[in-house]
């Protein structure tokens, strides 16, 4: 009689504990990332009242199985559910959801152990670090060697260990709100240029007077010495002589360049050729299609500087003359006005000068077992002996991590139906075992009352 008290005991505690997470769950059904907990029960030890006995094959008795009584239920485990729960878009630049696999890498400074969530409501702090809600630094990566890739893409050193992110200053960008004046050092040109011009030479390279040479066509592009200074370098084109003498089949078109900044440097000029097809010569070394030229700023305080030009693009044909500067390298100063993060964790700053550069990288935690984690309060979960340990950050879409939302966050993924349904199921296990110990009392008070 004691040993179904005992039962009935043992499912009151277990079905309490299981209301308890059902409770918390649909208490954090709008909390920033959480992830539900489930509870699963299994019977505990068992009396043996007769064990088992085998057949017997020379009397033909058969086989008993045994007798036991059990002494109730337990708690087999309390589970975390890492299914993603849904995205919530609210267009703060600084919030964070993880499409996939991974957690954000979260720490107090330098100092105490990583810590990991799933919530990525960042804000960030007068002095420019990416924080948490509860004031803890966000982790990943700062240093990218400062060079864009050919794609126009940047690649950060993720063997680093990770570091705090700060999008205002750093030891590899220092003064990251300010973004210092490039020189520049190469332009692009193409275009075509007007084979119906007359020739003003009297040779392929010569030109017998230079000084007052009108050009019949010009165009102009901006360049930049170190300290950010522009200068309007005007680039013009004077058709010089057709050489069909050499070759009747194949004559060949020569065009005088010349150009002339206004920074009080003078000017610099040379010779192109093109074939009878228009295009441009590329393999006569007297005829350069990449020439250098000098700038010497005369009052700016800026060094001299070098600037490499190409006109391999250009072209020669029977229309009006169209030959711009495609591509410019260099810029003035500008100071830091915007920022964004991609879907791979760059956060890339905009600046006043139209100018873009990284100011860091979010970087992502991956476990073996991420059921395995420990909750510790505020959205943060900690490492234990069975999620596996935490060596290093991986990049967003990298080692099986998922890729960064911007604007948007990630909510929990606690199913109300599902809760509500386990609820009732719950309070109904929980009755019936409040029923098994009022019957049990029932019987025990009538075996009292056999002495009466």
């Amino acid at each position: 009689m004691m040993r179904c008290l005992f039962s009935g005991v043992s499912g009151l505690r277990a079905h309490q504990q299981k209301m308890d997470v059902i409770g918390n769950n649909i208490a954090n059904v709008n909390t920033v990332g959480f992830k539900s907990s489930r509870v699963t029960f299994s019977d505990i030890f068992n009396q043996t009242l007769s064990g088992a006995t085998a057949p017997d094959s020379t009397t033909g008795r058969g086989g008993i199985n045994p007798m036991q009584v059990g002494l109730g239920v337990g708690v087999s485990s309390i589970d975390t559910i890492t299914t993603r729960g849904s995205t919530e878009t609210t267009g703060s630049q600084t919030d964070l959801a993880i499409d996939g696999n991974g957690l954000f890498i979260v720490r107090q400074g330098n100092s105490g152990s990583y810590l990991f969530t799933r919530a990525g409501n960042f804000t960030l702090d007068k002095s420019g670090n990416l924080v948490t809600s509860d004031g803890l630094n966000v982790y990943g990566w700062m240093d990218y060697g400062q060079e864009q890739q050919a794609d126009g893409s940047y690649v950060f050193d993720t063997d680093k260990d990770v570091e705090p992110l700060n999008l205002f200053s750093d030891a590899y960008n220092k003064n990251k709100k300010v973004l210092a004046a490039k020189e520049t050092g190469n332009a692009v040109f193409a275009g075509s240029l007007d084979s119906a011009e007359d020739a003003v030479g009297a040779a392929l390279n010569d030109i017998a007077d230079t000084t007052d040479l009108e050009s019949q066509y010009s165009t102009t592009m901006t360049v930049y010495d170190a300290l950010g200074n522009t200068y309007e370098v005007e680039v013009s084109f004077t058709k010089c002589y057709v050489d069909s003498t050499t070759d009747a089949d194949n004559p060949v078109t020569s065009w005088y360049w010349e150009i002339q900044d206004d920074s009080g440097a003078g000017s610099t000029g040379g010779y192109i050729k093109f074939d009878s097809e228009g295009n441009i010569i590329t393999d006569d070394s007297d005829y350069s299609i990449t020439p250098e030229v000098e700038f010497s700023p005369d009052s700016s305080g800026a060094s001299p500087f070098t600037v490499s030009i190409d006109f391999s693009n250009l072209t020669m044909t029977n229309d009006d003359s169209s030959v711009e500067a495609s591509s410019v390298d260099g810029y003035a100063s500008g100071t830091l006005e915007d920022f964004s993060i991609g879907a791979d964790g760059i956060i890339m700053g905009v600046y006043s000068n139209g100018k873009q550069q990284p100011l860091g990288m979010v970087a992502l935690a991956k476990f073996d077992n991420p059921a395995g984690l420990s909750k510790l309060g505020s959205n943060n979960y900690v490492a234990t002996a069975n999620s596996g340990d935490f060596v290093n950050g991986v990049m967003a879409g990298d080692d099986g991590s998922g890729m960064l939302s911007a604007g948007s966050l990630e909510m929990s993924n606690v199913d109300l139906s599902y809760e509500f349904s386990q609820m009732i199921i719950t309070q109904r296990g929980y009755q019936a075992n409040s029923r098994i110990i009022t019957t049990a009392d029932e019987m025990l008070q009538e075996l009292v009352n056999l002495k009466r």
